[in-house]
């Protein structure tokens, strides 16, 4: 979850100084039950085993990490994120085996020190997805499991616009020529990646989840909490206003004036069990 603003917190940001920390809690969880619909789907693709020992990379307000806990009987669950607005909120679930820490999963390298790797809507943010899964797959220990979920939204206009915008004067020169690159693959490739780095069994889907939202205007409201904090942290608070003002004349027209709006939501599921040694 916001442990993404890692990935991106080495990167310049332009103009006067801002925030690096833009994730806002109270916003991310305004569509609470849309966004946490899909990683109970990824939750229960796991399969539970007594003592497990769990990570989760993005753990965010800690909601769903504690309940990966607990439906897993999990001996110890670790929630990591980067975000200390987010921890700050995650704190209240910690206890019984479950425990918070602020670290980049960005660097997570750990290995064969996990039963369960767990991430619902991280490595969208991260680079490099062969690599990436290379190193997840190296910190479970033998017969252990990998559970990924992450969008896979990025030709929808709520996306393409803002990519867009950030190519248009001023913007183009306040972000330093600065775009956002989309480094999820194909659901297939994901599938090969697995099997050659010794996963078996493995699942992989791509799911496409209907939201129902107020209006279209809803919209602009849901990648305010997630997509486009990678442009508010690299604009000055003026520019973003400007950005978001140009953001919305440049969306609008492309969604259909419908209430309620149907907001198709492009997702992928990766469940996998890394091989135990012969």
């Amino acid at each position: 979850m916001a442990a993404r603003a890692a990935a991106i917190s080495s990167l310049p940001c332009y103009g006067p100084r801002v925030p690096t920390d833009t994730w806002d809690p109270a916003r991310y969880e305004r569509f609470r039950d849309e966004r946490l619909a899909p990683g109970l789907d990824l939750l229960a693709l796991i399969e539970p085993h007594p003592g497990l020992r769990v990570v989760d990379l993005g753990c965010g307000t800690g909601e769903i990490t504690r309940l990966v806990h607990t439906r897993l009987g999990a001996r110890e669950t670790l929630g990591l994120d980067s975000s200390p607005n987010m921890l700050a909120k995650a704190a209240a679930q910690a206890g019984g085996g479950l425990r918070f820490e602020e670290r980049d999963a960005a660097a997570f390298d750990d290995r064969e020190a996990w039963d369960v790797v767990f991430s619902n809507a991280l490595i969208q943010w991260l680079p490099d997805h062969p690599r990436l899964l290379a190193r997840l797959v190296a910190a479970l220990v033998p017969g252990g499991q990998l559970a990924l979920q992450f969008p896979a939204n990025f030709t929808h206009p709520s996306q393409t616009v803002a990519v867009e915008v950030a190519g248009e004067p001023p913007f183009h020169e306040a972000l330093g020529g600065w775009r956002r690159e989309f480094s999820v693959l194909e659901p297939e490739v994901y599938a090969g990646l697995l099997h050659h780095l010794g996963c078996h069994p493995q699942h992989v889907r791509l799911q496409v989840y209907g939201h129902l939202l107020p209006n279209r205007e809803a919209v602009i409201d849901w990648v305010r909490g997630t997509f486009l904090t990678d442009y508010e942290r690299r604009l000055d608070a003026a520019t973003y206003a400007r950005f978001l003002a140009r953001y919305r004349e440049r969306l609008l027209p492309r969604l259909a004036a419908e209430e309620p709006y149907f907001f198709p939501f492009k997702r992928i599921l990766l469940w996998a069990r890394r091989q135990a040694r012969p």
